[in-house]
């Protein structure tokens, strides 16, 4: 929350500046005796303090959804269709979320058990899993032996793989990527050629150009619909949204 003093220093200004065009100006001593009226006034009824900051920070909030869900409706094939991504649950199903994550997130490990509680409850829904390699050059590591698993793998073969990996104890990198797909039955010598394309770099970069256009900084976020779920928020809070989106189109009916 923003220092008391500033804030009245800016609700001082703010009525000054609200004067009608044309009004005399205030002279030192008047601003003064104004400021002086404000400010005893803000010192009897402090609260006003508190409702200006929460009304500041929804203004705030407000403004940034706007900006995403312009972003959204900017970047809508690469967030929902673009074809470096991998798709579970029903491919055809009519809602649609997306989760950002990093094979090295402890959020993301929680957060797990959500996603495959909704894949079981909701047959209509289709999630898209992009990785988002944050926390370090392991997780790049893993994100590229995770983009090469998709040239050979999808659908439930590719959950299984996903589940493997992210659930691994300890870091996860180049090594343990390796070994989860070993564990699903892949084709290991394909796999280690798919891993090494040169565009799956350039890819994973569009992904941070894509997140970074939608204010997204953190694991796990969620685009569904025209909006962004930041954080670990919960199987309850995007079952919710999930719900809406089957029954309105809309987050919130």
């Amino acid at each position: 929350m923003s220092h008391p003093r500033k804030l009245t220093s800016a609700i001082v200004a703010g009525l000054l500046f609200a004067l009608p065009a044309g009004a005399a100006e205030f002279s030192p001593a008047q601003k003064g005796e104004i400021e002086g009226i404000v400010k005893d006034y803000l010192l009897t009824h402090p609260e006003i303090l508190r409702d200006v900051a929460a009304e500041l920070e929804r203004k705030a909030k407000a403004e940034e959804n706007d900006l995403r869900r312009a972003a959204i409706a900017h970047a809508s094939k690469e967030i929902f269709n673009s074809d470096f991504q991998a798709v579970v649950g029903n491919p055809n199903g009519k809602v649609t979320l997306v989760e950002f994550f990093d094979y090295n997130c402890g959020y993301c490990k929680r957060a797990l058990d959500d996603l495959a509680k909704l894949i079981k409850a909701n047959p209509d829904l289709r999630v898209v899993l992009k990785d988002f390699p944050v926390l370090g050059p392991d997780s790049v590591d893993a994100a590229q032996i995770a983009s090469g698993v998709r040239k050979q793998a999808s659908g439930q073969k590719f959950w299984d793989f996903h589940q493997k990996l992210i659930m691994t104890k300890g870091k996860i990198g180049r090594e343990q990527a390796l070994a989860a797909a070993k564990e699903v039955g892949l084709d290991m010598a394909r796999l280690q050629k798919d891993a090494a394309d040169p565009e799956i770099k350039d890819k994973l970069a569009g992904v941070l150009k894509l997140a970074e256009g939608l204010s997204i900084n953190g694991t796990p976020s969620y685009v569904i619909g025209d909006e962004v779920v930041v954080g670990a928020v919960g199987y309850d809070e995007l079952k919710k949204k999930v719900d809406a989106m089957g029954k309105c189109g809309k987050t919130e009916c």
